[in-house]
């Protein structure tokens, strides 16, 4: 697992914010499609080579894909629905996650590892 400080977090933002943008329309994508054809998906004579259930084996595919290009950075995946990633961190000795979400400028936030988004602080 890698350690990242604030400014080298703040400095992968611009490659993993494109990421994330694709990954949550994907997601989006993937889950509309999920819903209108959940009656597809249940009943295996249905035919399945539907051009939908094509377009969602894909969204899958490249959903898997840009997750493991995010991981492939050290970076903790906490919540796709929200964009949010975590950052290992060290902060006055101790192991902390720097934390990120879809949207935010830059990264100010942490965590320590047990308390996730809900026990974020400043930084400063």
């Amino acid at each position: 697992m890698k350690y990242y400080t604030v400014e080298e977090a703040n400095a992968l933002l611009p490659t993993l914010e494109p990421l994330m943008k694709q990954l949550l329309t994907r997601r989006a994508r993937a889950s509309r499609l999920a819903q209108q054809m959940g009656h597809l998906l249940g009943d295996y004579r249905s035919n399945v080579g539907a051009v939908e259930l094509s377009v969602l084996t894909q969204d899958f595919a490249a959903i898997e894909r840009m997750l493991g290009k995010i991981r492939a950075y050290g970076v903790v995946i906490k919540d796709v629905n929200a964009g949010l990633l975590d950052f290992l961190s060290e902060r006055n000795g101790r192991d902390v996650y720097l934390c990120w979400r879809y949207g935010e400028d830059r990264v100010e936030f942490f965590h320590e590892l047990h308390t996730g988004f809900a026990g974020r602080q400043h930084i400063d």
